[in-house]
């Protein structure tokens, strides 16, 4: 496979996944971190699927919106942090060419979902402050199930599309993907191929995906702030961007690793690393902080998940 005669994408039979170039006395503490994080990542987003499902109260298209965030960050980081935890423990680091695709695929499928259903929720958010009095009759149950389908459906023909033009390339460097899990860019890297094209494409259809989903925020968030602004007392303003400040938190951790990663020049791969770390699985970690915490609704129906649960105890 190190031959660099061999031209053919299916000679491969296995990748190698790098990781984070650090001595093996760190691995223990990297795997502690890593295991840290996605206990995190679990108890918060199945936490937050759970109250959202069990409360009445909870029955609105925000929280809808919400229990499927949580839904698509549970799954996304499960892609991730098992293979990268196990890693720290083996010496050969392998993942199989089926493995790597299927994470690839699942990984950009969840991803790209992700960015689509955070612009539905700021179209919802728009659609709360500027239009509160017909806010029932746009946001009706059926809209919000097309939308949410309709970001599941984004990426799955997204990542179908990135997946058979990443995994079609012909590898004829190493095998090692200087990465903690199968990306673009890494994969990239081991192609003895003509990549111009590719990269065009590539560029393309993430633009495709990309630009729409912000214009969607901030064409949103301008009416938003607009509105708000014209709202005479003090204590109305400060509602109207509370019910705001956790989604515009999410959508500012999320797109800013994003940036950054893609920004990144491809000499600087450990900083690439970083960035996918913060969106891969700092991200989902905090997504069901940012909202408990800042969110009243939520806060109080935590509270009364957790007594229900101590009297039955």
């Amino acid at each position: 496979m190190g031959d660099r005669g061999t031209s053919n994408h299916s000679g491969v039979t296995d990748f190698i996944l790098v990781g984070f170039r650090v001595g093996p006395e760190l691995h223990t503490l990297l795997f502690l971190l890593f295991l840290f994080v996605y206990a995190m990542i679990l108890l918060g987003n199945i936490g937050m699927m759970t109250i959202i499902m069990t409360d009445p109260r909870l029955n609105t298209p925000m929280y809808f919106f919400l229990g499927n965030l949580s839904f698509i960050d549970l799954f996304y980081s499960s892609v991730v942090a098992p293979k990268a935890m196990s890693n720290f423990w083996t010496e050969s680091k392998s993942i199989s060419f089926a493995g790597c695709v299927t994470q690839f695929f699942l990984f950009t499928l969840f991803i790209v979902a992700e960015g689509f259903l955070l612009a539905a929720m700021a179209y919802d958010r728009f659609i709360a402050i500027c239009n509160p009095l017909l806010y029932s009759v746009h946001m009706s149950t059926r809209l919000c199930a097309q939308l949410v389908a309709g970001s599941y459906f984004c990426g799955c023909i997204s990542s179908v599309l990135q997946t058979s033009m990443t995994f079609t390339l012909s590898f004829c460097a190493s095998r090692a993907i200087d990465h903690f899990y199968c990306d673009t860019r890494p994969i990239q890297r081991l192609s003895c191929t003509n990549l111009f094209v590719h990269k065009i494409v590539s560029f393309s259809l993430s633009s495709v995906i990309i630009l729409p989903t912000v214009i969607v925020i901030v064409v949103s968030y301008m009416y938003i702030v607009s509105t708000v602004l014209k709202i005479r007392s003090t204590e109305g303003r400060k509602k109207a961007f509370s019910t705001c400040s956790s989604h515009l938190g999410v959508v500012s951790v999320l797109y800013g690793a994003v940036f950054f990663m893609y920004l990144t020049p491809n000499r600087f791969p450990e900083l690439s690393k970083l960035a996918s770390l913060c969106y891969s699985l700092v991200t989902p970690m905090l997504n069901p902080l940012i909202y408990s915490l800042r969110n009243k609704d939520v806060k109080d129906a935590l509270s009364k998940f957790l007594d229900k649960k101590k009297s039955i105890l």
